[in-house]
């Protein structure tokens, strides 16, 4: 069984064209998608309607930066505190170029920082180069072993 890819999303126009992106990349991975960051929390710690998901990590987080409840930023926070999520890719994805949320997100240990396209086929691309890097690509760090299908 792949590992999934957690995509932390409130607006639904990005929503809509980062599923289309990794739709097209043909990865067999689930895309799992949380709306805002309380809720990425609960299923990465397994919490509330998510109590019964499987164990384990996805692949890589894809992360707003602005999201209601808690925030992109605060998330990484948690993750980073979090034992068993610390090694966890989590990728920044976002329309801020914002110096400090990129010094920020860097300090806090995000893997990568992408400020979201403005044209379309960019941003199909660049959430489909996003996908297949740390879903296919990327090595993952000792004792977080890759599921294989």
């Amino acid at each position: 069984m792949l590992k999934p890819i957690l995509l932390v999303e409130d607006n639904p126009r990005d929503l809509d064209l980062s599923l289309r992106a990794l739709a097209r990349t043909r990865l067999a991975n689930e895309v799992v998608v949380t709306r805002n960051g309380e809720e990425a929390w609960h299923y990465l710690t397994r919490q509330g309607v998510y109590a019964d998901r499987p164990k384990g990590n996805p692949a890589v987080v894809l992360l707003d930066l602005k999201l209601p409840k808690i925030d992109g930023v605060e998330l990484l926070d948690l993750i980073r505190k979090e034992p068993e999520l610390e090694n966890l890719p989590v990728v920044m994805l976002t329309a801020s170029r914002e110096q400090t949320d990129v010094a920020r997100s860097y300090a806090l240990g995000v893997n990568a920082y992408v400020v979201k396209p403005i044209e379309f086929v960019d941003f199909l691309e660049a959430i489909r180069d996003l996908g297949v890097f740390w879903a296919v690509i990327n090595e993952p760090p000792p004792g977080s072993v890759r599921l294989k299908g």
